[in-house]
Parts: structure tokens; sequence; C-alpha cells
């Protein structure tokens, strides 16, 4: 899928802003002894920020929503310390630069998207370069930023973001930054293959990690009531084709009547560990309804 044009400015498009459904988990994996995956659930409006739980409901009226997905890498536990600092920077940075761009002072969304990177990424790497034990450190970081209508997003590594239109197909809307990931998206090798390839997990991309320059993979979505996103790291991917993922995300979970937005992210991860679990796996579904309307039953 080609991201979108997005407006030049982030005004909403006419008509009632949706309500948003939201559910994230992450879990350490069936090998690794460490958690390196984090994910982050912020509303941002002109005044404060707010750190969200890890299931809830809002309108899109209130405030802008953030979801992240970040997975460390590194020795010892420099992985684990590098995806919090990606979270923790965002916390940090965007409210600043939102209250910038709300006044009206030349930053668009993609401006502010490139400017948390780079700081972020500039952190990371002075970090590495002053303390050994964070030396080569750094970690995907995959964020969407969602305003009425649309879905701005910013995006570095193999972490991904999938978009499930409501009358239409799963689509993965970043780039994964890997020789792999080329191969995949110019139809050089099909999915089977790159889930087998041996480079598959070599990165050229990331926040630090020695990369002297980054280019974060920056656009846009518009968004309607009904349509899903997925954030995730990629041992959810490691487990479940997109396929699967996407015949997940479209069935309403079975336990919806008691917790409208609890199980969507829960079931995938728990899917996903079931068939790998090799990896920290981490999944933040986010979807979109009509003002005041219900979540579709089981």
């Amino acid at each position: 899928m080609t991201p979108q044009e997005p407006p030049s400015d982030i005004t909403p498009p006419p008509g009632p802003p949706s309500d948003v459904l939201w559910s994230g988990l992450t879990h350490v994996g069936r090998i690794r002894p460490n958690n390196e995956d984090v994910f982050l659930a912020l509303a941002v409006d002109g005044h404060e920020v707010r750190y969200l739980g890890k299931t809830g409901s809002a309108s899109l009226a209130s405030a802008d929503f953030i979801f992240a997905v970040s997975d460390g890498m590194g020795g010892a536990k420099s992985g684990e310390f590098a995806s919090r600092i990606a979270r923790d920077r965002i916390t940090r940075l965007f409210p600043r630069a939102f209250r910038m761009s709300a006044a009206g002072m030349g930053m668009g969304f993609a401006d502010v998207l490139a400017e948390l990177f780079t700081q972020a990424h500039h952190d990371m790497l002075k970090l590495g370069y002053s303390y050994e034990e964070c030396s080569g450190m750094g970690a995907t970081l995959s964020l969407a930023w969602f305003t009425p209508g649309w879905m701005y997003f910013a995006h570095l590594g193999d972490s991904r973001i999938y978009y499930l239109p409501h009358d239409g197909h799963l689509t993965q809307v970043t780039h994964d930054h890997s020789h792999v990931g080329w191969l995949r998206r110019n139809g050089k090798i099909n999915e089977r293959e790159a889930r087998t390839h041996p480079r598959r997990n070599a990165l050229q991309q990331a926040l630090g990690a020695g990369h002297q320059f980054i280019d974060p993979h920056i656009g846009a979505v518009a968004h309607r009531p009904g349509d899903r996103f997925l954030i995730c790291s990629d041992g959810l991917t490691d487990g479940l084709w997109d396929r699967q993922i996407e015949e997940l995300l479209r069935t309403p979970p079975p336990d919806r009547s008691q917790n409208p937005a609890a199980s969507h992210a829960q079931r995938l991860v728990e899917e996903s560990l079931s068939a790998s679990g090799r990896d920290n796996t981490t999944a933040v579904v986010v979807e979109f309804l009509a003002p005041g309307a219900q979540p579709p039953s089981p």
C-alpha cells in the first residue's frame, strides 16, 4: 500500500470525529530471559500528555492519540534500555512539538515526526558513545499519531504498522528496513521466503545502533469508522502469517460483550506465542467506530 498524500496541516475533516478503541500487550516470549519490547499509548492535546491504560476507548474529539512499539537491541540489557529510551523520548518531545504545530509555527506532521526521531537517535548514539555497556545499542520504532480522519506515522526498523480497512484487505503500511524487506517489497521473494531468509533480522536502519544517519519512513493513511490498525514487533510476525493477522483482526473477540477493547491484542499475542514464542512479542490494536456506535459482537 502506498501512503496517501495528507493535508498540509492537521485540520480535522468535516463531520464528527470517530471514537477509538485500543488494546495493547507485550510478552517476554518463551525463550528470552528479558523483554526488550515496549509499547506506548498517549493522549495529547494543547495542554497536557496523558498515559493511557493497556485497553480503553475515547473520542478523537477530545485529543489526539499516539501509539508506538519499540524493540531494543544490544548486549546484556542495553536493548531493554534502548527501547525504553525511545518510549521516553516520545513522551518528552512530542507534546512540545505538538504545541508548536498547533500554534501554527510552521511544523507540519512530517516535520514533527522527523524531529522526534532525529532527537531520539542522537540521544541514543550519545549514550552509546559515552558508556561502554551501551555501545552499539539501538531500537526499532514504529509510531502512529491518530487525529480525526488521519493516521500519521513514522518508522525505523522491522517492527510494523498494518492497516485493515473495513472494506478491504490487510496491508503493511511500513517498510522493513532490511535487504530482505526490500526484496519482498519489490516482488523478488514471497512472504514464505522472507520469513525463512538467513538475513531477515539484519537491519539497515534503526535508532542508535551505530548508524550515523537515519531516514525514517514517514507518511499518512486516512481512516474511517470500521478501520483497524496494528502496531507490532517482529516477534508477533515471527509466529503469524499476514493472512492469520487479518483473520484475527477482523473477527470480533469472543468476550467482546464483557470487555469491548481488551482482547484483540491479547489474542494476537497468544496465537503468535503458541506458534513461535522465540522472541519478545508485542501488539497494539487500534479500531475506529462511528461516534456513539457499539463495537460489533461475535
